[in-house]
C-alpha cells in the first residue's frame, strides 16, 4: 500500500502539491509514483523562469525501467528547483515527500487537485 502524507494535495497523476505561507506551491511525485517507476538514475527538470500549464510537463525522470515524464498538477511559473536532485536523483525514491522537484509561484488550479483521504481512494482504484 502507497504512503499518503496528509497535508498536501495530489493529482491522478501521481504528483503532490504543498501550498507555502508566501503563495507558492512546492510540487514533488507520490510515493506511488517512485514506487512504480522504480530506481530513479537521472532528473531532467525545467529550468526556473518556464511558465507551465496544469498537467504541462515539469520534469523528465529516468529510472531503471524507462523515461517518464513528470506533469505540474497545477498553472504556474517555475520559481526554483531542486538542484539536489541533479547529482542525487536517487533522493526520490529514499523520500519522495521530503525531496519535491520544484516551486511554482502565481499558482492556479489548486481547487482541481485532491485531498490526501481522496487520493487515498482512487489509489485503490488502481492496485
Amino acid at each position: 500500500m502507497s504512503v499518503v502524507k496528509e497535508g498536501l494535495l495530489y493529482s491522478k497523476s501521481h504528483e503532490w502539491v504543498e501550498t507555502l505561507p508566501d503563495g507558492t506551491a512546492r510540487i514533488g511525485i507520490s510515493d506511488y509514483a517512485q514506487d512504480s517507476l522504480g530506481d530513479i538514475v537521472f532528473v531532467d527538470m525545467h529550468p526556473a523562469g518556464e511558465e507551465v500549464e496544469a498537467e504541462g510537463a515539469l520534469a523528465d525522470v529516468e529510472s531503471v525501467k524507462a523515461v517518464s515524464e513528470i506533469y505540474s498538477p497545477v498553472a504556474g511559473t517555475i520559481k526554483e528547483i531542486n538542484e539536489e536532485l541533479i547529482d542525487a536523483p536517487e533522493k526520490l525514491n529514499e523520500d519522495c515527500y521530503g525531496n519535491w522537484i520544484c516551486v511554482l509561484e502565481n499558482v492556479a488550479g489548486l481547487e482541481d487537485l485532491l485531498s490526501p483521504e481522496a487520493y487515498s481512494e482512487y489509489l485503490t482504484t488502481l492496485e
